[in-house]
Order: structure tokens, then C-alpha cells, then sequence
């Protein structure tokens, strides 16, 4: 059986969860304003596609293929990103809302996150080292055993990363964000 693939290809206001999503490789492809409200994307491929206020609550993740993808403007609601296919995984969010969505255990070194809504993500293990959290809220975000060196917090706000559980060599934050840094040390912190 051969596979389908699909090439420069624009979707606009595609329901998938209305209109059958072929499960292909998709190369240079870009969707708008699409819902992948719990749908099954597993065993495809997206190279260089861009995800514009794209819905991807509760879909399916299960081996698919995200390289050079880019998300702006989406909705992320109870993804596990961890059961990605992870060879070459490279992704990027612009004024995403991400809410309880797993990162665990991935390598996702210089990962771009710019303007984005990180609420009770996790990041357990992950490797993160030289990641951006450009004006990032990262309210109950968990940061667990996670490589976070030269990463960049100094816009980011709402964080909370213990020093003794996470490798932080190098990275930057700004003083107000120290309190993320110093929560569970339980010190008062006076500006």
C-alpha cells in the first residue's frame, strides 16, 4: 500500500472531527483555524508545516511526526507530546495556550516558546537546555529532573523550578523572577 503525501497545501476552517483527517505525510503544509478536537493523528507526518489557530484539544499524538512545525496561535488542551515519533522532533509556539500537556522526557534543545500560556505543563525530564520562554506564563508548569541550562526565563512569569531538582547552569532569569526560583526554600522575599 502506498502512502499518501500531501505538498504545499493550505487548510482553512477544516473540522477534522466532521471531515475524514488522511492520516499522510504533509510537507510544507499550513492550517487555519482547523479542529483536531480528538481526533487520531497517529502514524502521520508534518515537515515544515504551520499550525495557525488550530484547536488540538485531546487529539491523538501517538508516533506522529512534527518537524520544523511551527503552532501560532493554537489551543493545546491534554497532549502528550511524549508519544511523538521523536526522530528530528522540532517544534515552535507562538501565543499558543498550552494546558496539561506532556513534554516528558523529550529533547527539545532551543525550543521557542514566545507569548505563550504554559499552564500545568510538564517538563519531567526533558531536556530543555538553551530553550526560550519568551512572555511565558508558566503557572503550575512542573520542572522535574529537567536539563533547563541557558535556558531563558528573564520575561516569563508564574514559575516555579526547584535549583536542587533541575540543572539551571546558565540560565537566565530576571529579578523579579527569583521568587520561582526560591518558593520552596519558604523565605520571604522583599523587593
Amino acid at each position: 500500500m502506498q502512502s499518501l503525501f500531501f505538498d504545499e497545501i493550505t487548510y482553512e476552517k477544516v473540522d477534522f472531527s466532521v471531515q475524514k483527517f488522511e492520516k499522510a505525510e504533509y510537507d510544507t503544509c499550513t492550517f487555519i483555524n482547523c479542529s483536531f478536537v480528538a481526533i487520531d493523528l497517529s502514524n502521520s507526518s508534518f515537515i515544515e508545516c504551520e499550525f495557525i489557530s488550530c484547536n488540538f484539544s485531546n487529539t491523538n499524538l501517538k508516533n506522529t511526526s512534527f518537524k520544523n512545525a511551527i503552532f501560532n496561535g493554537c489551543k493545546l488542551v491534554g497532549i502528550l507530546f511524549n508519544e511523538c515519533n521523536t526522530f528530528l522532533l522540532s517544534l515552535k509556539f507562538i501565543g499558543c495556550y498550552i494546558n496539561i500537556t506532556s513534554f516528558y522526557k523529550l529533547n527539545l534543545k532551543q525550543i521557542l516558546f514566545k507569548d505563550c500560556k504554559l499552564i500545568e505543563a510538564d517538563f519531567t525530564e526533558a531536556n530543555l537546555t538553551g530553550a526560550v520562554f519568551e512572555n511565558g506564563d508558566l503557572s503550575g508548569t512542573i520542572f522535574n529532573s529537567t536539563n533547563l541550562s541557558l535556558a531563558d526565563f528573564s520575561t516569563a512569569v508564574n514559575f516555579k523550578i526547584n535549583p536542587e531538582l533541575n540543572n539551571i547552569k546558565g540560565a537566565k532569569f530576571s529579578q523579579q523572577g527569583l521568587s520561582g526560583l526560591l518558593q520552596d526554600y519558604n523565605i520571604e522575599i522583599i523587593p
